[in-house]
């Protein structure tokens, strides 16, 4: 029988207010024709399938066009929640999707037997069983007799999961013994690499929990959370598949995959890479070697690639930050689109509070006094000096004059 572990697709994800959705829709046509060509006959979705709680009508018809055309492919589907998922939501359509042998799991439920799908053969004899567990929450892992102190609280979490993952193991050896098991899980297991679109879960990192904990029975552990594909530490198989698109400019240099198992020649899965979509740049350095960066970006087809600007200077320049506005604002080339900019100085310019000695209170003193030394910290020269207090003699009179009214 084979096997197929992702996890994170983060339906509805919005990179720089940019939808991700085209992305999305090509790695489920590209999926499917992966499911087909190795005949897989059981898909793990190991959580997070939406980014948001309450996804959009879009992210949620886009979720539903995605499983219709994975089940024409005759596979089973099983699905966790993660801690972007809302488990009301998830669990809503529960029903009506077992019916087209869709598993849905959003929340932990109070039978944890609930969670154990059993998977048959054609001659419909349970070759595998799946312990289904999605993302643990806080009420999912406490009682009140444990505490409210910080520490009492992170180890109670990480009881709760060691438990929680004893517990569906003993159902499975108890229920089927002799069968293959896998645990699906959603969570941080310590020492994995993180990316900055990543939460922290369970009070932050610091409740890690040590995948040597997992116990010895399960055959795989398909987890998801964790963005960058890896493998973690643990006493059986135990991979994180990533997200099957970059969802942050830190993980633009990750290399996205799928892991296929076949439970007949063992249990190390085949990492299969997904095809990029679309790429994701950065560019930093000056003004000048701005320009010549995006200068040298030849037109391209397909998804644009979407760029992300820094600029680097020594000493603060107005002047410079207009001028990155406007090179942002007139770059065109086909087939790339700037969704950042920012600038950076090293020496930065002093913060208004920062200009006065500390005996004097900001409030005391005259916002044009105080405008007045921020102009007088800029490399400008007299005309320009002149022209920024006029406007700002501007703006302040047509504050004084709005308090009148």
């Amino acid at each position: 029988m084979k096997i197929l572990h992702t996890a994170d697709w983060h339906i509805g994800k919005k990179l720089h207010k940019h939808g991700l959705h085209p992305d999305f829709d090509l790695f489920t046509d590209w999926l499917c024709d992966c499911i087909a060509e190795n005949k897989v006959e059981v898909l793990l979705v190991s959580g997070d399938v939406f980014d948001l709680a309450n996804p959009s009508s879009e992210a949620r018809q886009q979720y539903f066009k995605a499983l219709m055309k994975l089940k024409r492919l005759d596979c089973k589907i099983i699905i966790t929640g993660g801690n972007h998922d809302s488990p009301t939501m998830l669990n809503a359509p529960q029903e009506v999707l077992r019916e087209l042998d869709i598993h849905i799991i959003g929340g932990l439920p109070n039978e944890i037997s609930d969670c154990i799908i059993p998977i048959k053969n054609k001659e419909n004899q349970t070759e595998l069983v799946i312990a289904a567990l999605p993302y643990l929450r806080d009420a999912d892992l406490r009682t009140a007799s444990q505490g409210n102190a910080y520490e009492d609280r992170l180890e109670a979490l990480r009881k709760g999961i060691q438990q929680t993952f004893l517990d569906a193991a003993e159902i499975c050896k108890t229920q089927y013994p002799g069968v293959p098991a896998i645990a699906m899980g959603h969570l941080f297991a310590a020492g994995a690499e993180t990316s900055k679109s990543e939460r922290d879960i369970q009070i932050g990192n610091q409740a890690a929990f040590n995948a040597l904990q997992f116990g010895d029975y399960f055959n795989y552990i398909a987890l998801g959370h964790i963005h960058k594909p890896q493998r973690v530490n643990a006493a059986t198989p135990t991979f994180y598949s990533g997200s099957p698109i970059p969802l942050s400019f830190s993980e633009r240099s990750n290399r996205n995959r799928i892991l296929l198992l076949n439970n007949e020649t063992g249990w190390e899965p085949q990492n299969i890479e997904i095809p990029g979509f679309r790429k994701l740049l950065k560019i930093a350095g000056t003004l000048e070697i701005l320009q010549q960066k995006l200068w040298e970006l030849q037109p391209r087809s397909g998804l644009a690639s979407l760029i992300e600007i820094e600029l680097k200077e020594e000493n603060f320049d107005s002047n410079k930050i207009y001028e990155l506005d406007q090179l942002v604002d007139n770059f065109k080339v086909e087939g790339y689109e700037i969704v950042k900019h920012r600038a950076t100085f090293e020496n930065k310019i002093s913060g208004s509070g920062e200009l006065y000695e500390e005996k004097q209170q900001l409030e005391d003193i005259k916002p044009l006094d105080v405008f007045q030394k921020l102009v007088d910290r800029q490399e400008e020269d007299e005309d320009t000096r002149q022209e920024l207090l006029s406007a700002f003699n501007e703006i302040l009179e047509e504050v004084h004059q709005s308090k009148q009214v």
